[in-house]
């Protein structure tokens, strides 16, 4: 296979007569190259679309010009950059890679923020695929249509417009509800692109903790980042695991942010302690018996799953636990690799460390300094193996494909690294180095390298 980067011209209206729509043009050098006669037609593809032309040429180089009608059909720009590669075996030109990332919502009514929270990574993404040769689109649920070969999504060329796009190469899934993941529609889509195009989809599903616990148990190597934890099914698990251990934790196997997470502390004369996680602050209440505190959450754990999980004793910074959030890539090869890690270091009065409860972040390097603890000796290099190794655990033992994961990882206080919890839909707002300037991140340039490897481009 033969390939390298074009830019896309398109002929104005005024000067469209000189293309008909089965016309392109290329180079006389790219046409040499490749061996590409101009008396043969050719198909020439864009994710799912395909056209049957012949090829013209023409002494510009790097350039693919190419008739508006065709443009506006495909949702491709005057002057977009892709990568151009040629099949000889099925005269076949292909552009491209096209990704099209599912997201939940869009405010067409907000012309500056039409995708909320994420418009500016949603920015920052068309940036790198500029600069990578590759063409991106934003959808949302309600514009899936399970059988069709044409998107309408959102793509920017100066503003947000909303166009027609072929069915993609690769789709980014960023939907941030299950219930959004799981609708019928966005199925038969997913379906749909997958068989008929081979299209690649990563991120396809949100994984919760339980299903990665089990998971993870049975990778060899893996154990020792791993904290007891099941799934509470009854009284005689949680009074098993609060006389194992002086702390537990419940968390609710799909929760984020930190919500709802109950605290149990064994006190010494025997009666329990519980903190409560609400919005924005932390509630105490007291136990003189383990039964009455069951009592007291059972109406909760009927309503919605929990883990039981080992409480830990973590290292901390002015007496505030802290954790660790390592954003775990695939790369150019398709290998996982360590983007970033940030300390997060939780609020006053809190036990967790999401920002959205007055945590804050830090180096790695800063918060292992400031902890003053002796277990801090040579966490960084230990939490950048544990990452690995989990990614690749999880990649070999559930059954879906990932391309990034928010893996939130513990130093306890004798220097041991523990898995916390891994997230299959890593924000794109407190997982990124601490950076002030306007450059396109690594962790977004890797989703574009990435897709590109995955799409063959």
């Amino acid at each position: 296979m033969k390939r390298t980067k074009v830019k896309i011209v398109v002929p104005s209206a005024g000067k469209s007569s000189s293309l008909d729509g089965r016309t392109i043009m290329l180079s006389d050098a790219l046409l040499k190259r490749w061996k590409i006669s101009t008396q043969t037609p050719l198909t020439l593809r864009f994710g799912s679309a395909k056209h049957e032309v012949t090829v013209a040429s023409t002494s510009q180089t790097g350039v693919l010009r190419i008739n508006d009608s065709i443009a506006a059909e495909w949702g491709l720009s005057h002057g977009d950059s892709l990568c151009l590669q040629y099949k000889a075996s099925t005269r076949t030109l292909h552009i491209g890679p096209l990704i099209g990332v599912m997201i939940s919502r869009v405010y067409p009514g907000n012309v500056d923020r039409p995708f909320g929270a994420i418009t500016a990574f949603c920015r920052e993404l068309t940036d790198a695929c500029k600069l990578y040769g590759a063409s991106v689109y934003f959808v949302t649920p309600d514009d899936l249509n399970g059988q069709s070969d044409t998107v309408r999504g959102w793509h920017y060329a100066g503003k947000w417009e909303k166009q027609p796009f072929p069915v993609p190469h690769v789709i980014y899934n960023r939907l941030t509800s299950r219930k959004l993941e799981n609708r019928a529609n966005v199925q038969q889509f997913i379906r749909h692109a997958k068989t008929q195009y081979q299209s690649v989809l990563f991120n396809e599903k949100y994984l919760n903790k339980t299903e990665v616990f089990d998971a993870l148990n049975k990778e060899n190597g893996l154990h020792t980042y791993l904290p007891e934890s099941h799934l509470l099914q009854n009284f005689q698990m949680l009074k098993t695991m609060c006389a194992k251990y002086p702390v537990v934790f419940l968390k609710p196997i799909t929760g984020s942010l930190g919500k709802g997470i109950i605290r149990i502390t064994r006190q010494a004369d025997q009666t329990y302690v519980c903190h409560f996680t609400n919005l924005s602050s932390t509630r105490k209440q007291s136990f003189a018996k383990l039964s009455q505190l069951f009592a007291a959450i059972s109406r909760k754990i009927k309503q919605r799953r929990y883990q039981i999980q080992q409480g830990l004793s973590l290292i901390a910074v002015g007496g505030r636990p802290v954790d660790f959030r390592a954003l775990v890539q695939r790369n150019e090869a398709g290998q996982w690799g360590i983007t970033s890690i940030v300390a997060r270091i939780a609020g006053n009065h809190h036990f967790v460390s999401n920002l959205a409860r007055g945590g804050s972040l830090s180096s790695v390097k800063e918060a292992l300094a400031r902890s003053s603890s002796t277990a801090a000796s040579g966490g960084a290099i230990k939490l950048r193996r544990a990452a690995l190794a989990i990614a690749k655990g999880v990649e070999a033992q559930i059954p879906a494909h990932f391309a990034e994961l928010g893996i939130d990882l513990a130093l306890d206080t004798q220097g041991r690294v523990w898995l916390l919890e891994v997230n299959s839909k890593p924000s794109k707002d407190d997982n990124t180095p601490l950076s002030t300037d306007r450059k396109i991140r690594p962790s977004v340039r890797r989703i574009v390298q990435y897709s590109r490897f995955a799409a063959k481009f």
